[in-house]
């Protein structure tokens, strides 16, 4: 996986381009095969300039009985509370088009937005998907939870590698050659020694940025502590 410049991974990064979507006027059954054919559980609406205007999930769907027999097959029955707990779960449920159905606006974020304010976005409107829209609000694609759960599962490998090349050797502009460094199950501990104490703790900070990275064990030590800073 590969990160955006200075080891932080963006939105663009993680999130699924190619992106199915619906109109205001596009009707319920042919919304209810969108997302049963596309096994996906939920779908942008557009505008004519494909600005995103709100998002219909399964959720908004289910209020119609119809898309329970169909998604569900036989034996489906979920508690009454559950079709009535949404505010507009009458009217969604007699929708017959996007427009009526969709929870307006949309909860978007942009691509050049980091990986981790995402998974703050989902949580804060207790959302599993984002649309990803430009700064004009068009269509950029969709970045779900089950994305950037993905960040967690690189090999220790591959992590320890981008802290050599990326971090110590590209990103920090002092000499690195006295750091070791050493990943296990996403917890990297850094060895060794570097020329000054402000040097290593860059070190370790800018290594817990890199995604997978659980925690940082710093065992690093310095020749000269320039951290202190004596005031006249």
């Amino acid at each position: 996986m590969k990160t955006s410049q200075g080891g932080r991974m963006t939105v663009a990064d993680v999130m699924t381009s190619k992106v199915i979507s619906v109109t205001a006027a596009t009707p319920f059954k042919d919304i209810a095969e969108t997302l049963i054919n596309g096994g996906i559980s939920a779908v942008p609406v557009v505008d004519d300039d494909h600005h995103v205007i709100g998002m219909v999930s399964e959720a908004d769907l289910l209020r119609k009985e119809e898309f329970r027999e169909q998604f569900y097959r036989e034996g489906y029955r979920p508690p009454l509370r559950a079709r009535l707990r949404h505010p507009k779960g009458r009217q969604k449920a007699e929708g017959d088009t996007a427009a009526d159905l969709m929870t307006s606006p949309a909860v978007t974020i942009t691509p050049a937005a980091s990986a981790v304010e995402a998974a703050r976005v989902m949580d804060a409107h207790d959302v599993k998907r984002l649309a990803v829209v430009d700064y004009n609000g068009r269509l950029q694609g969709i970045v779900s939870r089950r994305d950037l759960v993905k960040l967690f599962l690189r090999g220790d490998e591959e992590i320890a590698a981008e802290v050599r090349d990326d971090i110590l050797h590209r990103s920090l502009w002092v000499n690195t050659d006295g750091v070791h460094v050493e990943a296990h199950q996403g917890i990297v501990t850094l060895s060794g020694w570097m020329d000054r104490r402000t040097e290593a703790a860059i070190a370790v900070k800018m290594t817990a940025r890199v995604n997978g990275v659980i925690d940082v064990v710093d065992k690093l030590t310095w020749k000269q502590n320039d951290s202190t800073w004596k005031t006249r």
